[in-house]
């Protein structure tokens, strides 16, 4: 005896099994995530994992741990300065300021960007887009720069100019003579400036094209002491090289730049995602910091601080940390005796973005010789690490002081192990050697100063 079926029920049906279907998928990716982020995978604390000689204890992980630490608002309140310091606001209602120069009359640029659109491709893709805007590094890019200054000496930014737009996600600023370089994503540009100047309405001149696209887009640069250099940090297109190592072709490097006859030429290699470069002001020679390579765990690698030498090729995506393979690498045993170590470790996961070396700061004897290092924050380790500002103390020679941890300056970014008012981005020291710090998550610019 056949058992009638309505018509409609039939089409009902055939709705409702794709809505099953992708009620299930939602609720599985859902629980993947909160999975993720509640479990925990660090067991040393970030201060054994710092400093010349870090502890390194690897554990691979096929999904990585999760640990965004959500924005919320700064209201009324502030970061926490090392004593002897204080804290105010110098600019707010910026929307993302990631990067910041000084110009030689003391107006302040600020490089107001985020990441270019990225290509969705999967899930995976849809996931780490939904963690970025979790951790409110998923605003588009303002792609531009904007000029601050203090006229009267007070401390806050009265007057605010938007100064270029068009931009690519620019990150580096540099004023040689009376020409402004900018770091796009995919190019370094030129325009012609004057001291004092509040708008640039110029084409920019295209000086050398970078690759673009993948991971890592910020780009920035800094000047040779003598003015007819450019180096520029160009980090790598994925985790460790895993969509082929020909997508990594002239990246994870520094490049030396020569703007008269738009050349470069690769100064050193090995360098999974360099930011942050400053000329140290006892040897005269350059550094960076490097956020290292992810998911072997929230003890290792240390992302660091180095010293970067020419030629010098620093192990990604074949080894960390001066020759430790990473096994999920085809090996490269020839290159290991070449593969240098650096010099300073800072946690892992911690995400050193902004480096400011303490020549010119006025903030007391106490940080007169030694680097200022950005550490914007963990998003795959718990318990968090980074959201705050250090300070490495150097010797007279150039170096790291033996044995001597880094040194909180602005902390208080964390509320808590879930939330956070900002992230600590780009750094730099105004006309008075107070310290200035982009809150690309806070939208404003904090002022550290010697305290009365």
């Amino acid at each position: 005896m056949a058992i009638f079926s309505p018509p409609g029920f039939a089409m009902f049906g055939r709705i409702l099994r794709p809505l099953i279907f992708l009620v299930v998928v939602v609720a599985a990716i859902l629980a993947i995530i909160y999975f993720l982020t509640q479990r925990t995978n660090a067991g040393l604390d970030v201060n054994a994992v710092t400093g010349a000689k870090p502890k390194l204890e690897t554990s691979l992980e096929q999904i990585p741990t999760i640990g965004i630490a959500t924005p919320v608002d700064w209201g009324n309140a502030r970061p926490t300065p090392a004593a002897g310091l204080a804290v105010q606001p110098f600019a707010a209602g910026l929307q993302h300021p990631r990067w910041l120069y000084t110009l030689p009359n003391g107006d302040v640029l600020v490089a107001e960007a985020n990441s270019p659109p990225r290509k969705v491709s999967g899930i995976a893709d849809r996931v780490m887009g939904w963690l970025l805007g979790r951790a409110g590094a998923g605003v588009p890019s303002a792609n531009r720069i904007t000029l601050l200054r203090d006229a009267n000496g007070d401390g806050v930014a009265e007057y605010r100019s938007v100064l270029l737009t068009g931009l690519n996600s620019p990150t580096g600023m540099a004023l040689i003579g009376t020409t402004l370089y900018v770091a796009n994503t995919d190019a370094v540009v030129a325009y012609p400036y004057e001291t004092g100047q509040t708008k640039i309405t110029a084409k920019p001149e295209k000086i050398v094209g970078l690759p673009g696209g993948g991971n890592h887009w910020a780009r920035n640069l800094l000047a040779s002491p003598d003015g007819r250099l450019l180096y520029v940090t160009v980090g790598s297109s994925s985790n460790i090289a895993e969509n082929g190592i020909e997508k990594e072709d002239r990246r994870a490097a520094i490049w030396e730049v020569y703007p008269a006859n738009k050349t470069f030429r690769i100064y050193a290699s090995g360098l999974r995602n360099p930011n942050g470069l400053g000329w140290e002001p006892n040897s005269k020679s350059l550094w960076t910091v490097v956020n290292e390579r992810d998911m072997l765990g929230g003890d290792a690698p240390p992302d660091y601080l180095t010293f970067v030498d020419f030629g010098g090729f620093y192990g990604w995506p074949y080894s960390y940390w001066g020759g430790y393979p990473d096994k999920r690498v085809e090996a490269r045993p020839d290159l290991l005796e070449y593969t240098r170590r650096p010099d300073y470790a800072l946690g892992p996961h911690t995400a050193p973005l902004g480096l400011q070396f303490a020549n010119g700061a006025n903030l007391g004897p106490r940080f007169a010789n030694g680097a200022f290092i950005a550490l914007h924050g963990s998003w795959n380790r718990r318990p968090l690490s980074g959201y705050k500002v250090v300070y490495v103390p150097f010797d007279t020679k150039g170096f790291p002081l033996k044995g001597t941890p880094p040194v909180d300056v602005l902390g208080g970014f964390l509320d808590g192990q879930d939330h956070t008012r900002g992230r600590p981005a780009g750094l730099a020291l105004d006309k008075t050697g107070a310290l200035l710090v982009a809150d690309d998550v806070g939208n404003r610019i904090w002022r550290v100063s010697a305290g009365r």
